[in-house]
């Protein structure tokens, strides 16, 4: 229960400032703020290097989380305003980069932590000190990236090149991203919190091999959303969330009565696949509401904490009263709901276009 509430705490300081962070950013415009926000995240994993007590660590978890949520909404705006037209490209490289280090972080752990105690994490402070620097000195070519894309943006709006979406749209469109980002991460997060005991449940395989498994999940991923990314530029963005919200279907049917091999293959064609839609998502909610950047970013990350709590917190519950494969066997209908993609309304790509400044 302790660790629970741990992992609780982060994902609420995660996820409930972003929105109005990125809401407060799209007004006032704050380049450096990924920087105060690595401040935020340094000082929380200091301070967890030496809390004495519970609480002192709640208080070092919920630092880190209120870093993530100032970084998230201004570094996906900068991603997308340096995309040079390939936002699906960017938004992929981007998100990557939280994909591996959510596959390196347990190795991190497991090499240092384990064998050199908890006061090793302050070794991780130089990596975010280098990132720090490497954020401000971005931050000072985005600037003028953006000056360029709102002085294109100015321009395109006085020729009556773009036109606002209406309330309706905006409104349906954001329901139908939210609800289809539901399934994907409620699925996505029975691998997080739940693979390592279902193979060794179904399999009574060991710990390290088990550990080995989920690395292959991750690494899987982080292709995906790499790869979701490069193709959406070229396929669009509807039919790549169609595709990686409804395609793995057939696989996540079969993994529940597949043997080990198998479960390894299936385990990395379903998240090559489904991993493949959030830089599409991101960037279809971005063409829905193109003035509110920061707001999306925020939300969709937000969204991406919270709804991974949630969802780890029921299927746990879920898993004690069913059993684990019982778990693995309902989340095989989840993809299912990929068929709410049909209410998306077909849009025109806004700005950024292969017509705007680059970097």
């Amino acid at each position: 229960m302790q660790i629970g509430i741990i992992t609780l705490v982060f994902q609420i300081a995660g996820a409930l400032l972003q929105p109005a962070i990125g809401l407060y950013t799209d007004r006032h415009p704050l380049p450096y703020s990924a920087v105060f926000g690595m401040a935020f995240t340094l000082a929380g994993l200091i301070s967890l290097a030496y809390a004495s007590s519970y609480v002192l660590i709640l208080v070092s978890v919920t630092l880190v989380g209120i870093g993530s949520s100032i970084f998230h909404p201004e570094a996906t705006r900068a991603a997308r305003y340096a995309s040079g037209g390939r936002q699906g490209l960017a938004q992929g490289i981007f998100q990557v980069g939280g994909q591996i280090g959510g596959a390196l972080g347990p190795l991190c752990a497991a090499i240092f932590i384990v064998s050199n105690g908890r006061h090793s994490l302050v070794f991780f402070s130089s990596m975010i000190l280098l990132a720090m620097l490497l954020l401000g000195w971005s931050a000072r070519q985005y600037w003028s990236i953006q000056s360029q894309f709102e002085a294109a943006a100015r321009s395109s709006n006085a020729k009556g090149g773009r036109k606002e979406h209406s309330r309706g749209t905006v409104t349906i469109g954001l329901i139908v991203l939210t609800l289809l980002m539901g399934s994907k991460l409620t699925y996505l997060e029975s691998f997080r919190s739940f693979y390592t005991f279902y193979l060794i449940d179904r399999f009574d395989i060991s710990v390290s091999t088990s550990q080995l498994m989920l690395f292959v999940f991750f690494i899987s991923s982080a292709a995906g959303v790499l790869l979701g990314g490069i193709v959406g530029d070229r396929m669009g963005r509807y039919r790549i969330i169609w595709i990686s919200i409804l395609g793995p279907l057939p696989l996540t049917m079969l993994l529940p009565y597949a043997d080990l091999f198998w479960t390894g293959v299936l385990t990395i064609g379903i998240n090559l696949v489904m991993a493949s839609a959030f830089a599409s998502i991101m960037i279809y909610a971005m063409d829905l509401v193109p003035k509110r950047i920061g707001l999306i970013g925020g939300m969709f990350y937000g969204l991406n904490f919270a709804i991974g709590g949630i969802a780890a917190a029921f299927l746990g519950s879920l898993t004690d009263k069913i059993g684990i494969e019982g778990v693995y066997q309902i989340c095989s209908f989840i993809p299912i709901a990929g068929f709410l993609a049909i209410f998306l309304p077909r849009l025109a790509p806004t700005l950024p276009s292969k017509r705007n400044p680059k970097p």
